[in-house]
């Protein structure tokens, strides 16, 4: 018989809510964890290591060289590209997964099975990888890559800002360069959903469980802040090589005549001859760092503004019931 993710029946959250709630949950958490995002990309694109002697640089001293040259402001380089699609992100995340999930659900009971969440977790982070992720981080990995100093008007880099590295990409390289790595993109964040999802809610479930007096209402933030955390630690964990070599496939100009897969394999070769097997592992640290607090982060504010919307927004606001 299949597990109940959650035993009380709630309303549909619909499109509205989560295109409002999502987009705010998602800008607060770019605004709050960026920084740490610019140096994991900027550890996994580090070709240190190679030359004997060259010692390898930790996050912490990363990101001090990137203030020391770059100034602070070089920890937010991409930025601009990550708030353009964040919103549209997080809307088509929570929107899809409560989609495939009412899809997925028993169809005598309405139930949604240990199991639908996880794979509507999986079908919401593909959605979003080719609709908006793939393009998105594109611009923003060329963006990050970059080592010109902020503070330095006369050091003008190859690309000014996102919708500069858009147009130069898309016109230098082809529409087609916006979906580089699109399959491991897609990999990377159905994975991640997938997991995140699944641990989130059984977490939740559990808490309702212990704590029943919570039940019909939001868990207190700082529990809903804690699984967000526990949750979005364990995407990471799970799927590190595929981000690093999507980071160096999306940095790199395709070869004429050379398909995705050859790509792929290519970097995947050099990596492990060249730097060993730990440089799958290059910037898990500050992903980690990013990516558990940035869930943590999403999921607080997502159900603070949810609430808020549902209980003084227009009745257009609610959609119908189905049961966890």
């Amino acid at each position: 018989m299949a597990t109940k993710v959650n035993q009380d029946p709630k309303k549909r959250t619909s499109a509205a809510t989560n295109l409002i709630a999502g987009g705010g949950a998602g800008m607060m958490e770019a605004l709050v964890c960026h920084p740490l995002d610019t140096i994991k990309v900027r550890m996994q694109l580090s070709k240190r290591g190679r030359v004997p002697g060259q010692a390898k640089r930790g996050f912490i001293r990363t990101g001090v060289e990137i203030v020391k040259k770059e100034t602070a402001l070089g920890l937010y380089k991409g930025l601009g590209a990550v708030l353009t699609g964040i919103v549209p992100k997080m809307a088509i995340r929570f929107t899809s997964f409560e989609w495939y999930k009412q899809l997925l659900a028993d169809k005598q009971t309405g139930v949604v099975s240990g199991q639908a969440t996880f794979f509507a977790g999986l079908a919401a982070g593909v959605t979003e990888a080719v609709a908006v992720v793939t393009p998105m981080e594109v611009i923003k990995i060329r963006l990050q890559a970059q080592h010109h100093s902020m503070a330095d008007p006369l050091d003008v880099p190859k690309y000014r800002n996102a919708a500069h590295a858009l147009y130069t990409v898309v016109k230098e390289e082809g529409f087609g360069a916006l979906y580089r790595g699109v399959s491991l993109t897609a990999l990377r964040q159905g994975s991640n959903q997938a997991v995140n999802f699944t641990a989130y809610s059984y977490f939740k479930k559990w808490l309702y469980d212990y704590q029943p007096e919570y039940v019909g209402q939001n868990l207190p933030s700082y529990q809903t802040t804690l699984i967000g955390l526990v949750s979005g630690a364990m995407g990471p964990l799970s799927n590190a090589p595929i981000d690093t070599i999507k980071t160096r496939l999306q940095k790199s100009v395709a070869q004429p005549g050379e398909t995705a897969f050859q790509r792929i394999t290519k970097i995947s070769a050099e990596m492990f001859k060249q730097e060993g097997f730990h440089a799958f592992y290059k910037g898990i640290t500050p992903r980690i760092m990013r990516v558990a607090p940035g869930q943590a982060v999403t999921f607080t504010v997502y159900e603070f503004l949810k609430q808020k919307l549902e209980r003084s927004g227009p009745a257009a606001l609610t959609g119908g019931r189905y049961e966890e």
